[in-house]
């Protein structure tokens, strides 16, 4: 080791990340412990990944016994675990067919690259562009950046891929402008999560649906977030009485282990041949054997409706608060993916959560983003009201 590098007190891990000061050990459940023994009561969800709570015994289960047997294979090889995640997958969805990789940002590269490739065997070789919407969120990798309708996000990354336009999410007018002649996709969130907790409109998704029909455009739908029951259906796209061509998935599917999906319509999906797209990791036997437990869970039991009535619970309760404090605005949202909009710094009040022991996110400067767990209860619920009373008070 060099004098120079021994003397250095830097951190060794890179500095991506605005930590907050405690050191979680142990979950389980909606609530986490940190190295000193306190505990939390978990409202983040890890960010909408853990939707059946911290080490959900269902998928624990699962994975010990895969553990045992086998950690990784190569997609070389069949992967059976992988074929029957796929097969609920696609029972369970639109879908046809289903790629697997390692992260949401990963599943949105192979989406914008299956539109492209999907473009390209129509014979349309100019057609590359992909249409996203302001204050979306699609990822950090350079593809997925550019992708995101966020100069914040952007910023220091020039130049940016091309083939990305924005237009303003919601915005009826502006749909006027989607198709141009190098349009072969749209990227959308129905609900933005990171930008705000802000649903989609219904007759403006309805617009998108028949303009990507009339120009053969593959409408393409980022469930990274809303997916795997997180705003009261297993998945978003049902509450709008669509079919998109193309789904991605992460986050909750996995229940903590990392997972993405690709979930396409026959037609798009056969774009991808061999040789087109892979991935090491991605779908190996142990994280598709708990994507397995998670999604089979989700739709054998009674978990959805509810998460349905607790939703109801819970925004009845935060309403109360909103109904008598000026610096709470409005609660948006679908399900149990709730934002708050308040009138200072969101982070402010997330800091206090903390200090009182629960923890919540942000999503933009001044929405406060709250995301149980499925599996969380009405006590656990009355426990965070009077919680949050101190908070907001």
């Amino acid at each position: 080791m060099s004098e120079n590098k021994s003397a250095m007190t830097t951190e060794p891990i890179m500095q991506t990340y605005n930590r907050f000061p405690i050191t979680i050990t142990k979950g389980k459940g909606s609530y986490v412990w940190d190295d000193k023994g306190e505990k939390y009561l978990d409202y983040s969800s890890g960010i909408a990944t853990c939707n059946l709570g911290h080490v959900p015994d269902v998928v624990k289960q699962s994975v010990e016994e895969q553990l045992q047997n086998l950690w990784h294979c190569s997609n070389l090889y069949h992967i059976p675990q992988q074929q029957s995640l796929a097969q609920l997958l696609v029972d369970h969805s639109f879908g046809d067919q289903v790629f697997f990789c390692n992260s949401g940002a990963e599943a949105n590269e192979a989406a914008i690259k299956l539109a492209r490739k999907y473009a390209s065997n129509q014979n349309k070789k100019e057609a590359f562009e992909v249409v996203t919407f302001t204050n979306s969120f699609h990822g950090r990798t350079l593809a997925t950046l550019s992708a995101t309708g966020q100069e914040k996000i952007q910023h220091g990354f020039d130049p940016l891929m091309p083939g990305f336009r924005y237009l303003p999410f919601n915005d009826h007018e502006a749909l006027d402008q989607l198709v141009q002649s190098n349009t072969c996709a749209v990227l959308l969130e129905l609900v933005q999560g990171e930008g705000g907790v802000i649903p989609a409109d219904q007759e403006w998704v309805n617009k998108i649906v028949e303009i990507c029909k009339q120009h053969n455009l593959v409408l393409m739908v980022d469930e990274i977030q809303t997916g795997m029951g997180r705003t009261g259906s297993l998945f978003a796209y049902e509450q709008y009485g669509i079919e998109p061509d193309v789904m991605t998935l992460a986050k909750g599917l996995g229940s903590g282990f990392p997972i993405g999906a690709v979930v396409a319509k026959e037609h798009v999906a056969k774009a991808f041949g061999p040789g087109t797209h892979g991935s090491t990791f991605g779908g190996n036997p142990v994280v598709t054997t708990a994507g397995y437990a998670t999604l089979n869970h989700m739709v054998t039991s009674d978990i959805l409706p509810k998460a349905n009535e607790l939703s109801s619970y819970i925004v009845e309760k935060l309403q109360q608060f909103v109904d008598r404090n000026d610096d709470l605005l409005s609660i948006r949202g679908k399900g149990l993916l709730i934002g708050i909009e308040v009138k200072g710094k969101a982070i402010e009040y997330v800091e206090k959560a903390r200090e009182n022991h629960v923890l919540i996110l942000v999503a933009g400067p001044n929405v406060v983003r709250i995301l149980p767990p499925l599996t969380t209860t009405k006590q656990e619920i009355d426990h965070f009201i009077e919680k949050m009373e101190k908070v907001f008070n």
